[in-house]
């Protein structure tokens, strides 16, 4: 597998080997020993699976508390996935970085903890899932506006955001708590 460094510290593109033949390909999605030694020592404990159509964007969410590092990617369909660093310590606060997740290109965002996600679909529909190094819990639920000026992110255009209620109430940057 290849490891790509993204702006973000801590934010890396992984672009697993793939196998193909004439029935199709091989991958391996995930080796602990080979992440570790990428720099990806997390342990991950939950797996979750989201289907999604066109234009629909989620996002951009993490948790306080029970604060997870997540390892995405792309099944079928594809996303245009983003990740905002919101470590008030961190030389790149504030900032995004984004990837284009496919079930073509097979890569994968390790998105680290104190990062907020989301990713917004680009085609017609999308089977999006990602592993999780602690549990969801309810009530520890937050977010920053996705479409927030302060952030700036450039989302793909030409499509029309299909943004959730709770998701378009989301605080922007400057009122989002931090870590």
């Amino acid at each position: 597998m290849e490891v790509v460094d993204l702006s973000l510290e801590g934010l890396k593109l992984i672009k697993p080997r793939r196998f193909p033949d004439a029935r199709g390909f091989f991958a391996q999605t995930y080796h602990r020993e080979q992440y570790v030694a990428a720099g990806i020592d997390a342990n991950f404990i939950q797996d979750n699976w989201s289907r999604s159509t066109k234009g629909v964007l989620r996002g951009l969410h993490y948790q306080y508390e029970r604060c997870q590092a997540k390892l995405v990617s792309v099944i079928r369909g594809e996303v245009f996935d983003v990740a905002v660093d919101m470590r008030a310590d961190s030389p790149t606060f504030g900032k995004w970085d984004a990837a284009l997740l496919s079930g073509e290109n097979g890569h994968q965002l390790f998105v680290p903890k104190g990062f907020a996600h989301g990713f917004m679909v680009l085609s017609d529909t999308v089977d999006f899932i990602y592993k999780c190094d602690d549990l969801y819990a309810p009530g520890d639920e937050y977010g920053v506006m996705w479409n927030d000026p302060c952030v700036g992110i450039e989302w793909p255009e030409g499509i029309e955001p299909l943004v959730s209620e709770k998701d378009a109430a989301l605080p922007g940057f400057a009122d989002a708590k931090k870590f």
